[in-house]
C-alpha cells in the first residue's frame, strides 16, 4: 500500500464527534519489541486468577466467566486515559454505524470527568443547542439514570435512538444554583458545517460549527459567495471555530490548506517515545479523500493573502485546533479568543478477532512548531474573555488524561466570575421562550456589536498595521513548567 493511500485511510476513518481513527485493518497495532523482551508479569497474573477464583466462589450471584472477563477488559482499557475504550460487538458495531451514516441524536460532543458525563460542546442547529446545552454542562441523569460510572460509549448509546423520540436530560452546571431539565426530541443529526456573512463591505465571516466530508469544498462555495456578495474581492477574513469540537482530520487539513501556501506541514503525530507517525502538508493528497477533483479549486486567491483571524474557545477541540494552531505556527492569522480544549490525542479502532473491538490513543498530535496541544490546547495570541460563559470546560480536567509530553503545565478550566454571588447572578431570572429563540437567532447572524471576542478579530483585520503586529504573540509567550506552577502555589 503506498504513503498516499495509507493517509488517506487513516484520513477518511477518522471519527466526525469523538476524532476517532476507525482502522480498516483487522490486525493489532503492536509497538516494536525491544532488542529485550519483557517476561510476563507472573505476579500480577496470579492476583488477576485469584481475584477471579474469589468472585466465582463468594460473590452472591453467580457471573459466567464471559461477563467477568468482559468487565476486566472494559476497566483494564479504560483505566488508560478517558479516550480509550473497549466495546463489545454491539458497541463495535455500533460505532461503524455511527461513523458512517445518520442517525438519532442529540448533538453534541461529550467526554467524562469525575464519573460523570460532561458536554465539550453543543453542535450548532442541533436539538441540544436549541435546548440552551453549554459547554462545561454535566449530564448528572439520562431520563431516570444516573450516569455515574457510564463510559462515553454507554451514555451515547442511551442519548441517540429513533428520530422523533423523546430523552430527558438532567444537567448541572456550575453557574446555577439547582440542577436544570431539559426535555429534547432526537432528530437526525446533519450538521450545516459552513456558514458564512459579509460582516460589512470588505470584511468576510465564516464560521465552521464541525468538519466534514464536504467541509472543504463548503469553505470554497462560502468564499466564492462572499466575494459575489461583495462585488469585488474580500480585504479581510474571521473564521470562527468556536464550540467546534472537530471532526474529520482532512477536513481540517484542507481547511489549513485554504490559507496556507502549498506543501507546506500542517499537522504531524508522534506516538510511543515520541516515534514520528504521520506528516500532513497543505497539497490535496493529504485532504482529498477519494478521486475528483480538489475542493479548493477556485478558491478566491487573496485568501492565501488579506489579513484574517481565528476566533476560539474552550469549545473548540481537535480538528479545529489543528487548524487554529498551523494558521498560528505559520503567522497566517491572528488567534482570538480564550484557550482551546486540548484534545490532542490519536484514537484508533482496533478491531479484535471475536468481533469486538478496543479503541486506544495511539499518538498525539503536533502543530507545525512541533507544539503538542495535548491538555493546553492553543493559546490565543489576543486573549478576549467571553462575559456570558461562566465556565471554561478542558481536557485537563477529564480525569486521567494525558499531560502534555513537552512539560508544559496542564490548562484547567476555569470561573469567570470573581464571585459566587456574581456566577449566581446569572441565573436569577429564567429566560422566556422568545429570549431564549433571540439568542439562537444572535448565534446564527454574527453580530460586533453584541460579542466582544468578534469585534476584535474585525478590528484587527482592518487594521493592518495592528494585525501584523499581533501575529504569533502567543508564540512568545513562555510556557509554563510543572515545577514553576508548583512554586508559585507555594
Amino acid at each position: 500500500m503506498s504513503k498516499s493511500t495509507l493517509k488517506k485511510v487513516a484520513l477518511y476513518t477518522l471519527g466526525a464527534f469523538s476524532g476517532v481513527v476507525l482502522s480498516l485493518s483487522v490486525q493489532s497495532i503492536a509497538a516494536e519489541k525491544d532488542a529485550k523482551d519483557e517476561s510476563l508479569p507472573v505476579k500480577s497474573i496470579r492476583t488477576m486468577a485469584e481475584v477471579y477464583g474469589q468472585i466465582k466462589a463468594n460473590y452472591y450471584q453467580d457471573k459466567s466467566d464471559a461477563e467477568l472477563f468482559e468487565e476486566a477488559m472494559k476497566g483494564m482499557v479504560a483505566g488508560l486515559d478517558p479516550h480509550s475504550e473497549y466495546m463489545d460487538k454491539k458497541g463495535y458495531a455500533d460505532l461503524k454505524e455511527n461513523t458512517s451514516g445518520e442517525f438519532g441524536g442529540l448533538g453534541m460532543e461529550i467526554g467524562q470527568e469525575d464519573g460523570f458525563i460532561k458536554v465539550v460542546a453543543p453542535i450548532e442547529d442541533t436539538p441540544a443547542e436549541r435546548a440552551g446545552v453549554k459547554s462545561g454542562d454535566f449530564i448528572v441523569k439520562i431520563d431516570n439514570t444516573s450516569t455515574r460510572g457510564l463510559t462515553v460509549s454507554e451514555a451515547v448509546k442511551k442519548m441517540r435512538g429513533k428520530p422523533g423520540t423523546k430523552i430527558t436530560l438532567t444537567l448541572s452546571r456550575k453557574d446555577a444554583d439547582q440542577p436544570i431539565v431539559v426535555n429534547l426530541t432526537r432528530a437526525v443529526i446533519k450538521v450545516k458545517s459552513v456558514r458564512h456573512h459579509l460582516l460589512e463591505p470588505g470584511y468576510g465571516y465564516i464560521r465552521i460549527t464541525q468538519f466534514q466530508e464536504r467541509t472543504t469544498a463548503a469553505l470554497t462555495e462560502a468564499a466564492k459567495a462572499l466575494t459575489k456578495q461583495n462585488g469585488a474581492p474580500l480585504k479581510g477574513l474571521i473564521l470562527d471555530l468556536r464550540d467546534d469540537p472537530g471532526g474529520l482530520l482532512n477536513g481540517a487539513v484542507g481547511v489549513s490548506a485554504a490559507f496556507l501556501p502549498a506543501d507546506v506541514n500542517v499537522v504531524s503525530t508522534k506516538g510511543r517515545d515520541g516515534k514520528a507517525g504521520m506528516v500532513l502538508k497543505a497539497t490535496p493528497e493529504d485532504y482529498i479523500l477519494s478521486s475528483g477533483k480538489d475542493p479548493l479549486e477556485g478558491l478566491p486567491a487573496e485568501l492565501k493573502s488579506i489579513p484574517m483571524t481565528v476566533l476560539i474557545n474552550s469549545g473548540s477541540a481537535s480538528a479545529s485546533e489543528i487548524v487554529a494552531g498551523a494558521l498560528q505556527d505559520h503567522k497566517r492569522a491572528v488567534v482570538v479568543g480564550t484557550q482551546s480544549f486540548g484534545k490532542g490525542s490519536v484514537q484508533t479502532v482496533i478491531p479484535l478477532s471475536n468481533g469486538s473491538a478496543v479503541k486506544l490513543t495511539t499518538a498525539l498530535y503536533y502543530t507545525p512548531n512541533d507544539r503538542s496541544i495535548q491538555a493546553q490546547g492553543i493559546v490565543p495570541d489576543v486573549e478576549v474573555k467571553d462575559k456570558d460563559r461562566a465556565f471554561e470546560s478542558r481536557e485537563a480536567d477529564l480525569v486521567g488524561h494525558i499531560g502534555n509530553p513537552l512539560g508544559g503545565a496542564d490548562v484547567n478550566g476555569s470561573n469567570a466570575p470573581e464571585t459566587v454571588e456574581e456566577a449566581l447572578q446569572t441565573n436569577t431570572k429564567a429566560k422566556t421562550d422568545k429570549e431564549k429563540e433571540e439568542d439562537i437567532i444572535a448565534r446564527r447572524t454574527p453580530n460586533p456589536a453584541k460579542d466582544d471576542q468578534l469585534r476584535k478579530a474585525l478590528d484587527l483585520v482592518k487594521n493592518p498595521a495592528e494585525w501584523q503586529k499581533s501575529l504569533g504573540l502567543a508564540a512568545k509567550k513562555p510556557v509554563p513548567k510543572k515545577n514553576d506552577e508548583k512554586q508559585d502555589k507555594e
